[in-house]
C-alpha cells in the first residue's frame, strides 16, 4: 500500500522555530513528526511513502533519503507552484493504482490505520475521513434573540463539539479524475465526490490525535511523548 504525506507548508503558526527547520522536522521526543508518522505507517504495512514537499524540501529530502533505514521505499514530489492540499495528487497519478492514504505531515496520533484502512474497503468506499470529536470553548456569554429582536436564551462560556477532519484519509484511485489542473483543496474535493454520488464515509476515532501545526498541540504532543518514554524506561 501507498501513502502520500504532505510536507511542503512553512509552519508559521509554530514561528520561529520554523524559519530554519521544516514543521515536518519538528521532533517530538527524540524523532520528528515525520518519522513517526512513516514508521507507523510502515507498521501498518505501507510499502511506499510519497512525500510532498516544498519549503526547506532539501532538509527533508536529506534526513528521510530513500527510505530504506525507515523500511519503506520513500518518493518525493515537489510543485513549482502552490497547488493547495489535493492538487499534488495530478503530480504523482502514476504511483495512485490502488486505494492510498493521503495524510497530513504534522499529525502525532496513536489512530489504528490497519483499521481505518479496512473499514473503507469493507464499506466500498470511494474515500474515507478520519474524523475526531473536538471541544471548542467560547470565552463570551451567547446571547439568542428571537425574530422581534427579543431576548430568549443566554448561555455563559458554552463549550461546543464538533465532529472534525483528522488530516487522515483513504482514498480509492477514481478520486483523481476529479482533480482540475491547478490549485484544489481536499474540502472541494470531498464536497465533489459527494455531488457526483460518489461514497464517502467518515472513520470515527476517539483516541489520541493532535495537529501540532499549533503550538499548544505541539507542546502537548512533546509532553506526552515525554511521558511515554518515561514509562517504558520504568521511569
Amino acid at each position: 500500500m501507498i501513502a502520500v504525506l504532505l510536507a511542503g507548508g512553512k509552519g508559521t503558526r509554530l514561528a520561529p522555530f520554523t524559519i530554519s527547520l521544516p514543521k515536518p522536522l519538528m521532533p517530538v521526543g527524540n524523532r520528528p513528526i515525520l518519522e513517526i508518522l512513516i514508521r507507523q505507517l510502515k507498521d501498518a504495512g505501507v510499502k511506499k511513502v510519497i512525500i510532498c514537499v516544498g519549503y526547506l524540501e532539501s532538509l527533508i529530502r536529506s534526513y528521510f533519503g530513500d527510505g530504506k533505514k525507515f523500511g519503506v521505499e520513500i518518493v518525493y514530489s515537489s510543485e513549482d507552484e502552490p497547488l493547495g492540499t489535493a492538487g499534488p495528487m495530478k503530480l504523482i497519478a502514476e504511483h495512485l493504482t490502488d486505494t492510498f492514504f493521503f495524510m497530513n505531515g504534522d499529525l502525532f496520533t496513536d489512530i489504528n490505520l490497519d483499521e481505518m484502512v479496512n473499514y473503507h474497503k469493507k464499506n466500498k468506499a470511494t474515500a474515507t475521513i478520519g474524523l475526531t470529536r473536538k471541544m471548542v470553548n467560547i470565552d463570551f456569554g451567547v446571547i439568542k434573540i428571537n425574530d422581534k429582536k427579543e431576548f430568549t436564551e443566554w448561555k455563559e462560556k458554552p463549550t461546543l463539539e464538533y465532529l472534525v477532519s483528522m488530516g487522515i484519509y483513504v482514498f480509492e484511485p477514481s478520486v483523481l479524475k476529479y482533480l482540475p489542473d491547478g490549485f484544489y483543496n481536499v474540502p472541494d474535493l470531498i464536497v465533489k465526490l459527494h455531488e457526483v454520488n460518489e461514497k464517502v464515509i467518515g472513520y470515527q476515532y476517539n483516541g489520541n490525535w493532535l495537529d501540532i501545526g499549533r503550538l499548544e498541540d505541539y507542546q502537548r504532543a512533546c509532553q506526552q511523548m515525554e511521558e511515554l518514554e518515561n514509562k517504558n524506561n520504568g521511569k
